[in-house]
């Protein structure tokens, strides 16, 4: 059976965080002239990586001792970084840290099975 969240879940997140980023930066440009009012995209986009978190961790399970998915939560988490990353216009930083979150999740694994021995 595979727990695994699918290509779609990170799509999802990664585009609904980049959709996040933008309107924490651009979508109260309207008000930014109004007196006394102080606008901060990164409260918006630390309420993200929270949501998120809970989001992985539903997506864990736990049967007897042994944890599931922990790799899916944390790659969701990442996705949501990346989507951030894009919404806020570093695409240096999310190109790089796609290439990077790809290379572990599919690099990675064939060489665990290969010199760890997995019980």
């Amino acid at each position: 059976m595979n727990w695994a969240a699918g290509l779609r879940t990170h799509m999802l997140v990664c585009g609904g965080s980049a959709l996040i980023m933008l309107v924490s930066a651009f979508g109260f440009a309207d008000v930014l002239g109004e007196k006394n009012v102080v606008l901060d995209p990164s409260r918006i986009a630390a309420q993200v990586v929270s949501g998120i978190g809970f989001l992985g961790a539903g997506s864990i399970l736990l049967r007897g001792e042994i944890v599931r998915s922990l790799t899916t939560a944390a790659s969701l988490w990442s996705v949501a970084g990346i989507g951030l990353a894009v919404g806020g216009g570093i695409y240096t930083a999310a190109l790089g840290a796609t290439i990077i979150i790809l290379i572990v999740l599919a690099g990675v694994k064939p060489l665990e099975r290969r010199f760890i021995s997995v019980k």
